[in-house]
């Protein structure tokens, strides 16, 4: 009914062929009877969601809901909502130049690659959070908002206690991997509902499509954002300990929905399951179709999972090597990709990046195709990409189609 899919997984393409044929009128049946084929194969046990009716606060689906787990990028959201407050009291404004520390240049990717004494304004440094989900950009919101990243990491953990979010607890501004960085569910559909109605005025930020930087347009990493029907914000979130979190917001014959999912095995996965509960969301409160509503109790199951306890050597061994992980909104589960061609319009290069995945056969099983638009001096580039590999597959992927004498280009994380 209202999630249009603009990207597509490779790994059961030929399977799956007939029956989307079948079902391209109606996306909300193509969830619905593609529902079971998703659970099955999303593995991971950290799987847990909640849907709230914004106006009522009424909780109209949830799974483990209050279940400890690291938030990844959707800790961006507490730095944009202590950002906001520091415009609503008239301590920053949009135009205020934030400084470039050389410990904010040292962030893992995502990241605007900027250098130590540069700056960036108020305004663009939300933009390069809301949509790029710049590392390093958040860093230097917390130092310039906080003296440092820790202090502030301790303002939003007080935020967050007095808006209600009881199970999170912050140790940075970007959600990069620490094993004190917790939050549940509950407690993001809970933040998502403050930024919206305690600051309104900034929320329009959440749906920023693309982000002009230095001649460079960079777009949104939240495709549900892009892809369902009355979507307008809010985050996504991924380090390789949370799986793939997405938070949520949409409106539709003025009805607001928040929604929270955590622990996707991808990025796909996650924003379906997103769409097939809102779309159960809505057919609850009576918007939209009611055929949807016997699916309320069939949700994934997560038995064998273990709550997230700092604590433990388990999430210790997780968080080891902090450079080596990403948290980037919406890579798949890994961050390399290969670039196959680059055209001035979107067909040709969906038909390319289609064909290349064909011709890998098994190394793209986990990767999916990503047209990568951009304005470079007022014409349209789209780039023929396909993401989700890691560097050695990456550079498989590359040999494959060098020896079939393709173009094929290994793209890093931060490009």
């Amino acid at each position: 009914m209202f999630f249009k899919p603009r990207r597509i997984g490779f790994g059961s393409l030929i399977t799956g062929v007939a029956v989307a044929l079948m079902l391209t009128s109606s996306p909300a049946l193509a969830r619905k009877a593609h529902h079971h084929k998703a659970v099955a194969t999303q593995t991971a046990s950290r799987y847990a969601a909640i849907i709230i009716d914004d106006e009522t606060g009424r909780v109209l689906s949830a799974t483990n809901p209050d279940r400890p787990s690291y938030p990844a990028s959707l800790t961006k959201m507490m730095t944009l909502y202590l950002l906001f407050d520091a415009l609503e009291q008239g301590r920053v404004t949009l135009h205020s130049q934030f400084p470039v520390s050389v410990n904010a240049t040292l962030q893992a990717p995502s990241r605007l690659a900027m250098e130590a004494g540069d700056r960036i304004s108020a305004e663009d440094a939300i933009k390069a959070i809301v949509t790029k989900s710049a590392n390093d950009v958040a860093v230097v919101v917390a130092e310039t908002l906080g003296g440092s990243e820790s202090q502030f990491a301790q303002q939003m953990t007080e935020k967050a206690h007095s808006l209600g979010m009881h199970n999170t607890t912050y140790r940075n501004a970007s959600g990069l991997p620490n094993p004190g960085n917790i939050s549940s569910p509950r407690d993001q559909a809970t933040l998502a509902h403050a930024l919206i109605h305690n600051h309104a005025h900034y929320y329009h930020y959440f749906s920023t499509r693309e982000f002009a930087w230095q001649g460079q347009v960079i777009p949104s990493h939240n495709r549900f954002m892009l892809n369902y029907d009355g979507a307008d914000g809010l985050k996504t979130g991924y380090i390789n300990a949370s799986g793939f979190n997405l938070v949520a917001s949409a409106v539709h014959d003025g009805h607001r929905l928040i929604g929270a999912v955590f622990g996707g095995n991808t990025g796909a996965w996650r924003d379906h399951r997103m769409a097939q509960l809102f779309d159960l969301g809505y057919a609850h409160l009576g918007v939209g179709n009611a055929d949807l509503a016997d699916e309320s109790q069939d949700e994934p199951e997560a038995p064998a999972a273990v709550p997230v306890k700092p604590t433990t050597k388990l999430a210790k061994a997780k968080q080891s090597k902090p450079v080596q992980q990403t948290a980037e909104g919406d890579d798949d589960a890994q961050a390399w990709a290969i670039q196959v061609g680059a055209y001035s319009q979107f067909k040709p290069a969906h038909h390319a990046a289609t064909t290349a995945a064909r011709a890998l056969g098994g190394l793209i099983a986990k990767a999916s195709v990503d047209i990568d638009a951009e304005k470079v001096k007022k014409a349209s580039v789209f780039r023929a990409r396909l993401i989700g590999f890691s560097a050695p597959q990456a550079q498989a992927a590359c040999k494959k189609l060098a020896k079939a004498k393709r173009e094929c280009h290994v793209v890093q994380p931060e490009s």
